[in-house]
C-alpha cells in the first residue's frame, strides 16, 4: 500500500509538473525572425508579445545604425543577423548587421545605377533570407544570392534576361521565398515585352519556369508595384498576383495560372497601378486597387472566379500602404491616415474614417501583441488597440522621412528612417520550442 501511495503521488506530481510546463511554454513568447517583407507568416502578421509602446529617438532605442538615404526596403531579420538593401549616391549594396550591436558586418555592392523615381529609388525591393543565405533585387532588375559571410553565390540581371522594366515610377516589388523558389513578377505596361511571373531557383539562380501574364489594362494600368503573396489551402500552394486590373492565383510548379478575377478596375481608367499588395490569411485573398475598389475572394476557384468567388468589395481601400488582418478584422489605413476596421469574412464597417496623426502614410501597417503599428513619412507611428473599438494608445515621433514598414523579431521593432535604422525596446528571450 504505501508503494502504490509513493507511485499514485509520482503520478500526479509528473502530471503537475507537465501541466505546468504547457503553461509556461503557451505564457513565454515564442521567437520570431522577419525574414521577407511582409514578416514570417508573409502577411504583417506577428505573433510577438511584449512589444514597445513608447519610444522616442532618445528613449526606449537599443541602438540606431546611421544610413545613408531613404528607402522602401524592409528590414530582414533572422536571429542576430539584420539585412538592408541600401542606396548610397549612384550605388547599391546590401547590409549584414550584428543586431545585437547594431554594428555593419559586411557591405556587398549590388550595383550601379541608382536613381531617385517619385519617392522611391532603386533600393526598394526588400531582401529575403531562410537563416543560410540572403537574396535581394534591386529596381535596376540585379538578384544576387549571398551566404551569411558575405559571399555571393550567383547573380542575375532580369533585365538583361527578359528586356527592360517600363513600369513608370521605377521596379519596386520585393522576391517572395517559397521553399526552394524565389518567385520574382514584373508588371509593366508601355513595354514590347509583356508582364511576366518567374521562379527562380534559390540554389541555383536559374529559371525553374517563367509564365507571362497578359491583361486588357492599357496605359499606367499595367504597373504594378506589388509583391506576391502565397496562397496556402488543402494541399494547394498557388502564388497570388495583383495588377494589371486583375487578381490571378498560380501553380507554385509550373506557374500556369489556375484563376483569374477581374474588377480591380471597373472603369477601365488607365492610370490604374496597383501599389498595395494581396494579402492572404487561410483561404481568403485581400485584394487592393488604388483605393476602389478592394475585393475579397475565397480561395478554390478555377478559371473566372471574379463573380463565383468573391466575397464582398468595399470602396474605401489603401492607394499604398497593404492592408492587415488577424483574421477576424482587416485594417485598412490609407495613404491620409484614415484607418478602417472591416469583419474579414464579411466586409462590414466595425468602425470607420477614424484620424490617424495628421501626415502621409506610404508604409504598411503590421499587426502583432493586439496593436496596429502604422508609420507616416514623418516618422510618427501610431500605435493603435486591435479590436472593434477604436483607440490610440502611444504616437512615437521619430522626425525622420520614412517609407519603409516596421519588422518585429525577440520583442524589438525595427524602424529604418532616411537617416537611422533603430531597434527600439530590449531584445527579449523567448522560448523557441
Amino acid at each position: 500500500m504505501p508503494g502504490e501511495r509513493l507511485r499514485g503521488m509520482t503520478y500526479l506530481l509528473r502530471a503537475i509538473l507537465t501541466v505546468a510546463l504547457v503553461f509556461w511554454a503557451l505564457a513565454v513568447p515564442r521567437a520570431e525572425n522577419w525574414p521577407q517583407w511582409c514578416g514570417p507568416s508573409l502577411n504583417g502578421l506577428s505573433g510577438e508579445k511584449n512589444l514597445p509602446v513608447r519610444w522616442s529617438k532618445s528613449e526606449n532605442i537599443a541602438w540606431s545604425l546611421p544610413l545613408s538615404a531613404w528607402s522602401g526596403s524592409t528590414p530582414i531579420v533572422w536571429g542576430d543577423r539584420l539585412f538592408l538593401s541600401v542606396a548610397e549616391g549612384a550605388e547599391l549594396s546590401l547590409w549584414s548587421i550584428d543586431r545585437t550591436r547594431g554594428a555593419v558586418m559586411w557591405k556587398q555592392r549590388l550595383g550601379g545605377g541608382n536613381v531617385r523615381m517619385m519617392k522611391q529609388n532603386m533600393s526598394s525591393p526588400s531582401p529575403v533570407t531562410d537563416g543560410t543565405s540572403v537574396w535581394v533585387m534591386t529596381g535596376t532588375g540585379v538578384l544576387k544570392a549571398f551566404d551569411y559571410g558575405g559571399r555571393e553565390l550567383w547573380v542575375r540581371d532580369i533585365q538583361h534576361d527578359y528586356g527592360a522594366f517600363s513600369q513608370l515610377h521605377g521596379y519596386a516589388s520585393s522576391p517572395l521565398l517559397y521553399e526552394d523558389g524565389l518567385y520574382v513578377q514584373v508588371l509593366h505596361g508601355r513595354s514590347r515585352e509583356p508582364s511576366y511571373l518567374l521562379r527562380i531557383d534559390k540554389s541555383s539562380g536559374k529559371t525553374v519556369w517563367k509564365v507571362d501574364r497578359r491583361t486588357q489594362a492599357r496605359f499606367e494600368s499595367p504597373d504594378a508595384y506589388t509583391t506576391p503573396a502565397l496562397l496556402r489551402y488543402a494541399d494547394r500552394a498557388e502564388i497570388v498576383v495583383t495588377g494589371g486590373d486583375v487578381v490571378t492565383g498560380h501553380d507554385v510548379g509550373t506557374g500556369a495560372e489556375v484563376w483569374r478575377a477581374s474588377g480591380l478596375n471597373p472603369s477601365g481608367d488607365g492610370s490604374y497601378r496597383i501599389v498595395a499588395s494581396p494579402v492572404v490569411f487561410g483561404d481568403l485573398i485581400i485584394a487592393p486597387s488604388r483605393e476602389r475598389p478592394l475585393l475579397a475572394l475565397k480561395a478554390g476557384g478555377r478559371g473566372d472566379v471574379t463573380t463565383s468567388h468573391l466575397l464582398w468589395s468595399f470602396s474605401n481601400g489603401p492607394d499604398v500602404p497593404t492592408p492587415v488582418t488577424d483574421g477576424r478584422y482587416l485594417y485598412i489605413v490609407n495613404d491620409r491616415g484614415i484607418m478602417w476596421c472591416l469583419d474579414v469574412r464579411t466586409g462590414k464597417e466595425v468602425y470607420a474614417r477614424q484620424r490617424l496623426r495628421s501626415g502621409t502614410y506610404s508604409a504598411s501597417p503590421v499587426l502583432a501583441d493586439g496593436k496596429v503599428y502604422a508609420t507616416n513619412e514623418d516618422g510618427v507611428t501610431v500605435v493603435v488597440k486591435a479590436g472593434p473599438a477604436f483607440e490610440v494608445i502611444a504616437e512615437n515621433n521619430m522626425d525622420d522621412y520614412t517609407l519603409s514598414s516596421p519588422a518585429i523579431s525577440d520583442g524589438q521593432i525595427f524602424l529604418r528612417t532616411s537617416k537611422f535604422l533603430f531597434a527600439v525596446g530590449a531584445r527579449i528571450p523567448a522560448h523557441k520550442g
